[in-house]
């Protein structure tokens, strides 16, 4: 009699839902409606195939972005050395960004192609990649060389248009909601001189959106004005959405987060609305170097020298050496404190990204795991001489050159995502609620607000009340209270990769500009592992997780806050000493390795920082405005 009664119970609420009882039953799920990003998900926004021309004529001829989608969803296919590979642990998204210069000519020059071979130029092409390998080297020194210089050797529009969409339904076929998600996107690869400026352009549109227009070229206009003119009118045009990453600002030699525009005049409100809609990423570290901070900028920060790619540009010839007052124009941290600067002068923060990682493999593979590397190219995959062979040769001599051993094992990009979709991935990267790692997949929030305390971080509900009394990772800090003279709270969750190391330290990263206009910087440890050290066995490629912890849960106000400076802070997380990929070369390939490289690493995870504006500041602008389109956590104030 009793069960009947609960279920009569039950069924009389089920019947009156919408009527005056429902309405006055208190509700048992106290979360019920409340849609925060629970899902991480993992991916690389930044992957080439065969479609790219340098990869193709590096020797990855076979490997198309099908293959590239499919390996990344953890299906096993055949390396270009012949070699079967699988990711051990497949991705949840993936962006095959070809390059958008001669993208796809030459798997279809290969194919012999009669419309390009019909073209002098084409065919003069595929007569030097068929031809012996001097040929073959001497046009890609041609083609590459062509980029520089910023004019092309070969264009064929009715080409363009059938490649691009051949690559947009290759991303629909292979984009499983829910389970794997295909981006769609290209690369937009300006090195004028050799200076890199490049950008990976993403879509969170399918293929009949997305393949309505040719994506830009630096052919096409090398300076980011114009890439963001063309995103402009595509997203005008067909009414999709669209972003771009920069990438490796260590080897633009001074020009990623300059302090004028491409005209030379000095950065105003209109360049910094531009940039701050169309690139709210940075593509923080990923094969050619690490581009955190770099030692010369940050003298106090004892890990600031990590995988430093700082010799140079990427000019054909030999890249030009690189001067000392070109780094600051070049690394996050100092281009978010020149955000801070420039905030302060035009009313708008034209560098204020959030940070993700990703690979530039040229290989169609993205692995960035230390004990799972595949290289940048064919042409340093595991099984070559991939160790001490010249990878990138410096004008300067030999001395400066880039060693192969120094390419860097990185890396991947954390999105907290409400699912595995085009529209909640996209969303999230639009927000800035986003973190780079360099290969690891450690899990970790960042939560900034007034209101919190040493509880908020100690319940089972953390992540609920980091959402419901502060903002996540890239993030503005809600207005000041009014009352008191309080300094804001930070709530930090970092988790071990569960197949990985454990957690050395987390740090808090500050930027912050003084009532003189002058920009500075503070690394503070918040939590640091009682027993650290390494105990890497660099002859054996192994390591024990005797030392450090699983995970930090922490809870940080700032003790030097003033609420009359502009600031930022982001986390970095550190884990203990493992052997770097080199060093698992030697012992699973015997390979000889020059006794310099590096064969001990400590990987690491950059958040996207969280602002902090002055009252005072907020709303204050120049008259002259521009239309932007704002993200959740965006804004122009």
């Amino acid at each position: 009699m009793r069960q009947a009664i609960v279920m009569f119970g039950t069924l009389g609420l089920a019947l009156s839902a919408g009527g005056a009882m429902a309405e006055e039953a208190p509700e048992y799920s106290p979360y019920l409606g409340e849609a925060h990003p629970m899902h991480l998900l993992w991916g690389d926004t930044h992957v080439h195939s065969s479609f790219s021309m340098d990869a193709n004529v590096m020797g990855n001829t076979r490997l198309d972005p099908g293959d590239a989608y499919r390996f990344a969803r953890g299906e096993t296919v055949t390396a270009n050395s012949g070699q079967p590979v699988r990711l051990d642990r497949p991705l949840d998204f993936l962006v095959v960004s070809d390059h958008a210069e001669y993208m796809g000519v030459l798997p279809k020059l290969r194919a012999e192609d009669p419309l390009l071979l019909a073209d002098p130029n084409g065919k003069r092409i595929f007569e030097a990649l068929t031809g012996d390998p001097e040929a073959a080297r001497a046009i890609m020194d041609e083609l590459i060389g062509s980029l520089a210089a910023n004019k092309p050797i070969f264009e064929n529009q009715a080409a363009k248009q059938d490649i691009w969409s051949e690559i947009t339904t290759l991303a629909d076929r292979y984009n499983q909601p829910g389970v794997f998600t295909a981006l769609i996107g290209f690369e937009w690869t300006s090195m004028p001189g050799g200076d890199n400026l490049h950008r990976v352009v993403i879509y969170a549109d399918d293929a009949d959106k997305a393949g309505q227009m040719i994506p830009v070229s630096a052919f096409d206009g090398d300076r980011p004005e114009d890439l963001w003119a063309f995103m402009g009118k595509y997203e005008a045009g067909t009414g999709g959405r669209i972003l771009a990453i920069p990438h490796n600002g260590n080897i633009s030699n001074g020009r990623m987060f300059p302090g004028e525009d491409s005209n030379g005049e000095p950065i105003g409100q209109a360049y910094a609305v531009n940039r701050a809609r169309w690139e709210p990423l940075v593509e923080v570290t990923q094969i050619k170097g690490d581009g955190e901070t770099h030692p010369f900028l940050s003298p106090d920060d004892e890990f600031a020298d990590f995988e430093t790619w700082d010799k140079g540009n990427l000019a054909l010839a030999g890249m030009t050496p690189k001067q000392p007052d070109m780094l600051k124009h070049e690394y996050a941290r100092s281009a978010l404190k020149a955000g801070l600067e420039l905030e302060a002068k035009t009313g708008v923060n034209p560098f204020k990204f959030g940070m993700i990682g990703s690979t530039d493999a040229h290989t169609s593979l993205a692995t960035a795991a230390e004990n799972n590397f595949w290289g940048k190219a064919v042409l340093v995959e595991p099984g070559t001489p991939r160790t001490n062979e010249t990878f990138i040769k410096s004008a300067a001599g030999k001395d400066s050159d880039i060693i192969a051993w120094q390419q860097v094992a990185s890396g991947y990009a954390g999105v907290w995502a409400t699912s595995n979709t085009r529209d909640s991935i996209f969303e999230a990267m639009e927000r800035r609620e986003v973190y780079a790692t360099t290969g690891s997949r450690i899990q970790l929030r960042f939560f900034g607000g007034w209101r919190y305390a040493q509880e908020d971080v100690l319940g089972p509900d953390s992540v609920f009340a980091g959402y419901q009394k502060g903002v996540p990772m890239g993030g503005d800090l809600p207005p000041r209270p009014t009352e008191g003279d309080e300094s804001p709270g930070f709530l930090i969750m970092a988790l071990k990769d569960p197949f990985g190391a454990h957690l050395e330290r987390v740090q808090i990263v500050k930027g912050w500009l003084d009532g003189q206009g002058e920009s500075h910087e503070k690394v503070y440890d918040v939590a640091v592992a009682e027993n650290s050290g390494s105990t890497v066995n660099v002859q054996e490629a192994t390591y024990t997780n005797t030392v450090g912890r699983s995970q930090f849960t922490s809870f940080w106000k700032d003790p030097d806050f003033n609420p009359a400076e502009r600031a930022f802070y982001y986390v970095r997380v550190i884990e203990i000493p493992t052997p770097r990929w080199t060093a698992y070369d030697v012992a699973r390939l015997g390979t000889e390795i020059i006794p310099e490289a590096t064969m001990v690493v400590q990987d690491r995870a950059y958040t996207s920082p969280i602002w902090y504006t002055p009252a005072r500041a907020r709303g204050a602008s120049s008259s002259e405005k521009a239309p932007v389109r704002l993200g959740k956590n965006l804004s122009l104030e």
